[in-house]
C-alpha cells in the first residue's frame, strides 16, 4: 500500500472519528439536564473508574496506555461541557459573577485617586502608582498587609503592590494577602527596575561594608553583591532602605534603590544600575476592594487549588488550551497544612468579555478543589 492509499484510510477513519465525538459531545447536553433535574453531581468518581476500567480492558494489545490516556481526555471536555451548561442556569455561577463587575464602556480608569503604597516616599510603588494614576493622593503604609487594610477598611480607594519580579519571581505575601482580605486586580503596570547603590555623600564603593534593601531588590543584586563580598541586611523597603542609610551617620552602609531616592534623601549615587539582568522588570497590580472590570480589560488572575494527583494540572491545562487562550504564568506553592494539595497561579490573556473565558471560568469546578477570581484588567507597559 502507497503512502497516497494509507493517507487516504486515515481521512476515512478521522472523518469517522470527527462524527462520533461530534455526537458523543451532543449527548453532554442530555446528561446535564439529567443532572439538573435530579442535583447530581457532575463528577461521578465510581462511573468514571468503571469506564476507563473497561476502556483498558478491551483496548488493542500495547494501547491500554494510550487508549486509557484519550478517554480520559474525551470524559474530561464532556464533564467541561456539562459544567457549562449547568452554570448557565446559575445566578451565582463564576461567569455570571464576573460579568457583574463588568463597568458601563463609557467608563475609564480613574485619573485622580486615593492610593496606598507600601514603604516611604521614593518607593517602586509610588513610582507605579504615579504611572498608574496622573494625579495620585499617595499615603505609605509600612507593609503589604497594611496596603491591604487601607483598601479594604475605606481609607483609600486602590492599593499599588508589587506582584512578581522577572529575575526573582512572584511576591508570594502579596497574593497571600488577595486571597485572605478578597481584594481584586483592576489594573497592573510593568515597570523597569534599575537598582542603584545609594551611600552618604563622600563615601566610596571601597568603604560600603553593609548593603541594606527589600529582599526582592537583593536577590535581583544576588551576584553583584558576592562580588563586592559584602554583609546584606534585609529591610521592608528599598526607599527605606535610603531613609535608612541617610540617617545613619555612616559611611560604610550603602542602600539598593531608585536614582529617585538619591535625590530624596540626600545621598551620593555610587553605582548605577547594579542588578544582575539589565531586563529587570517589576509587575505592580493596583487592588480594590470591591470588584470592578475596566473596558479593554484583556488579562485574568486566577488561582486553584488542585490534589497531587495524575493529571490534576493537564485537566485544567487541556480546558484552557481547548479554548484558546493564551496562558502568560503559571506557578504552583504548597498549601500549607494540607496533604499534598498545591495552590496554582494562573495569569490569562483573554478579553474578559470574550465568550470563551467565561467558559473557562464555569468549566473547572470539577477539577480543582477551591478557585479564586482574582480581577480582570489592562496590563500597562
Amino acid at each position: 500500500m502507497d503512502l497516497t492509499d494509507v493517507r487516504s484510510q486515515i481521512d476515512e477513519i478521522d472523518a469517522q472519528l470527527l462524527d462520533l465525538f461530534g455526537r458523543r459531545m451532543a449527548l453532554a447536553r442530555d446528561v446535564a439536564q439529567s443532572k439538573l433535574e435530579t442535583g447530581k453531581a457532575v463528577f461521578d468518581p465510581a462511573r468514571e473508574r468503571e469506564k476507563l476500567a473497561d476502556v483498558a480492558a478491551k483496548a488493542p494489545d500495547g494501547l491500554q496506555e494510550q487508549s486509557v490516556a484519550l478517554f480520559s481526555l474525551l470524559i474530561s471536555m464532556n464533564k467541561a461541557a456539562q459544567l457549562r451548561m449547568i452554570n448557565a442556569a446559575r445566578k451565582d455561577s463564576p461567569s455570571h459573577r464576573m460579568r457583574a463587575s463588568f463597568l458601563p464602556l463609557e467608563t475609564a480608569f480613574p485619573a485622580r485617586a486615593t492610593v496606598c503604597c507600601q514603604g516611604v516616599e521614593g518607593a517602586y510603588s509610588q513610582i507605579a502608582a504615579c504611572k498608574l494614576f496622573s494625579i495620585p493622593s499617595i499615603t505609605f503604609a509600612p507593609t503589604f498587609a497594611g496596603v491591604f487594610r487601607a483598601v479594604t477598611e475605606g481609607a483609600c480607594e486602590f492599593g499599588v503592590l508589587p506582584i512578581e519580579n522577572s529575575t526573582a519571581g512572584s511576591v508570594n505575601a502579596v497574593y497571600d494577602l488577595l486571597g485572605s482580605h478578597g481584594c481584586s486586580i483592576v489594573r497592573a503596570v510593568r515597570l523597569k527596575i534599575d537598582h542603584n547603590l545609594l551611600a552618604k555623600p563622600g563615601a566610596t564603593l571601597a568603604d560600603i561594608r553593609e548593603v541594606v534593601s527589600h529582599s526582592q531588590a537583593l536577590n535581583q543584586c544576588a551576584a553583584y553583591l558576592e562580588r563586592l563580598g559584602v554583609r546584606t541586611t534585609v529591610c521592608e523597603n528599598t526607599a527605606r532602605a535610603a531613609e535608612l542609610v541617610s540617617t545613619s551617620g555612616r559611611t560604610d552602609l550603602a542602600a539598593l534603590s531608585s536614582r529617585a531616592c538619591a535625590d530624596l534623601y540626600g545621598l551620593s549615587v555610587i553605582e548605577r544600575a547594579v542588578q544582575d539582568s539589565d531586563a529587570n522588570y517589576t509587575r505592580f497590580a493596583v487592588i480594590s476592594r470591591e470588584p470592578a472590570i475596566y473596558p479593554g480589560a484583556d488579562h485574568s488572575s486566577i488561582q486553584l487549588t488542585l490534589k497531587s494527583e495524575p493529571g490534576a494540572l493537564y485537566r485544567v491545562l487541556e480546558r484552557i488550551y481547548a479554548l484558546n487562550i493564551d496562558l502568560v504564568k503559571l506557578e504552583s506553592r504548597p498549601v500549607p497544612g494540607s496533604d499534598f494539595e498545591f495552590t496554582f497561579y494562573f495569569d490569562l490573556a483573554c478579553p474578559a468579555v470574550s465568550p470563551a473565558f467565561a467558559t473557562l471560568l464555569d468549566s473547572l469546578d470539577d477539577v480543582c478543589s477551591e478557585m479564586r477570581y482574582f480581577g480582570s484588567y489592562t496590563e500597562v507597559l
